[in-house]
């Protein structure tokens, strides 16, 4: 509740919050919707809509008067003075006041016009990699490369690197300093753990890749998904070609998977990973919610509890000895003689591959250095789009002892880039290193096994429901561990994860 202290000068924002957060609403019903449901012809004629949304969101902000309320609002929270406002309400000014930092720097029309390509670019890109032709999505690429350069320099202060400003996006306070001693850490543990691994005899894992009816699949997924605390009162699962997390609010959650008849792990791991989003966006409290503080703090941070629970859940026994016999039940042939100790080694083996979102928890972090590494070259060095894949295929071979032989299999695998989102892969190494830093923490706090095996899943969620979630984009990620954990982000627990884990796995 409020008391006397109303801020008439916030009262006067909200007409115009409602009308930017209805917008963004409807684009991102839209959005999900081009994704799955929609027909292939609709996307160009869609993007002219989308395009219009996207100018009354910038408007129903970007006007004088929400300008000047904002910043006096912000001048003086920062002076300290008796404003009225609740902390939600000043982290939304907060809030406002960097979305102001973006976008006055940025004239409407390319604004709209980045908008409108944004639209087309995931039908660009799944067109390009179902042909298996990059050509077909080179110039979209190229242009979402040329709108987010100008945007970073548009924007650049105390003499930031362009790409800085996009890393700051995603993760506010990484940049490529403290990113590059991250992944040098991960290097140096990583290679020479591996190459021991490599001398090891492989484990058994190729009943996993037998032929997995997809309606059985879809429904253990829903299952696996709601007993990990996906609420499909408020959640809905749909198929697209690369699964991803969209919410409109809290009580509107949508998650969705891709179906191999021929990969049982693909569809379980990747619906427990967009669960893990979901519940995130489910948490945030209904005050948070519809307002522009209501979503996950980071990409980083939200990555971080999809890979939580896709990894440190999701892949270990404890987690599995409650539903290991209903995996069965669903695929009885496949796996009558596959005992659930065979079946945790099988989907916790490590092997250098090429995609992405089936690496294994070892490698996954270099898949993450060679989309960062490319990303650094294209807006440090300007490298031309042109010799992106040959660029790809060389440092897949150097970190990863693999070279791509398809454009699908190389640098058409993720959709990230379709949607102008450079910046962004480095969250998902941050993610795994911020989900074990809470591991460790959590562990302190209960016995994780065994609630696990208890099947109390929920008390784990409701953690991180507590510790994580219910902050939304209040405090940003340094803040929230160093209230969960009580310290900064810090890397080596990461690192020490990794490297007990796969030493007792392979018995090293």
């Amino acid at each position: 509740m409020r008391g006397d202290g109303m801020n008439k000068d916030f009262e006067n924002l909200k007409p115009y919050l409602d009308k930017s957060m209805a917008m963004n609403t409807a684009m991102a019903l839209f959005g999900w919707d081009t994704e799955t449901l929609a027909p292939k012809a609709a996307v160009d004629q869609t993007a002219k809509i989308l395009g219009v949304i996207a100018g009354e969101a910038y408007n129903s902000i970007m006007n004088d008067e929400v300008k000047q309320t904002v910043y006096k609002l912000s001048e003086e929270i920062k002076e300290g003075k008796e404003t009225g406002l609740t902390e939600v309400e000043k982290g939304i000014i907060k809030q406002l006041k960097k979305d102001y930092e973006y976008l006055e720097k940025i004239p409407e029309k390319e604004y709209q016009e980045y908008s409108e390509l944004q639209a087309v670019g995931a039908s660009r890109w799944a067109e390009a990699k179902n042909a298996d032709d990059f050509g077909k999505f080179l110039p979209t690429l190229k242009s979402l490369i040329e709108y987010t350069k100008k945007f970073a320099v548009y924007r650049i202060k105390n003499g930031e690197k362009p790409y800085d400003v996009l890393l700051n996006d995603y993760e506010e306070g990484f940049n490529q300093e403290i990113l590059d001693k991250f992944f040098n850490k991960l290097k140096e543990a990583i290679v020479p753990l591996l190459k021991k691994i490599k001398e090891k005899p492989q484990v058994e894992y190729e009943f996993l890749f037998k032929s997995y009816p997809v309606d059985k699949q879809k429904e253990f997924s829903g299952f696996v998904a709601e007993y990990l605390g996906f609420d499909m009162e408020r959640g809905v699962i749909a198929e697209s070609e690369h699964p991803f997390t969209s919410n409109l609010h809290n009580k509107d959650v949508r998650i969705t998977n891709h179906f191999h008849e021929n990969n049982l792990e693909s569809a379980i791991f990747s619906v427990i990973h967009e669960a893990g989003h979901g519940i995130y966006e489910m948490n945030i409290p209904d005050e948070l919610t519809l307002t522009p503080v209501g979503g996950g703090s980071s990409m980083g941070l939200h990555e971080s509890q999809s890979r939580f629970c896709e990894n440190i859940i999701g892949r270990s026994k404890a987690f599995w000895e409650p539903i290991y016999g209903k995996l069965v039940k669903t695929f009885p042939e496949q796996l009558k003689d596959i005992s659930l100790d065979k079946f945790i080694t099988a989907i916790n083996r490590t092997e250098a591959g090429l995609i992405r979102t089936e690496a294994d928890e070892l490698t996954y972090s270099l898949h993450i250095l060679v989309r960062y590494e490319i990303e650094k070259k294209i807006f440090n060095e300007d490298y031309p789009a042109e010799k992106l894949p040959e660029l790809w295929n060389d440092l897949y071979e150097e970190y990863l002892g693999v070279r791509p032989t398809s454009y699908k299999d190389g640098i058409l695998q993720d959709i990230h880039w379709a949607g102008g989102s450079f910046g962004y892969f480095s969250s998902y190494a941050l993610g795994n290193a911020i989900g074990a830093q809470l591991y460790h923490q959590l562990k302190k706090e209960m016995n994780f096994d065994e609630v696990l095996r208890k099947g109390e899943v929920s008390k784990i969620i409701n953690w991180l429901g507590e510790k994580v979630h219910k902050y939304g984009k209040l405090k940003n990620t340094n803040e929230i561990l160093l209230m969960a954990t009580g310290e900064e982000f810090n890397a080596d627990y990461y690192v020490e994860y990794l490297a007990d884990k796969f030493t007792k796995e392979y018995g090293l």
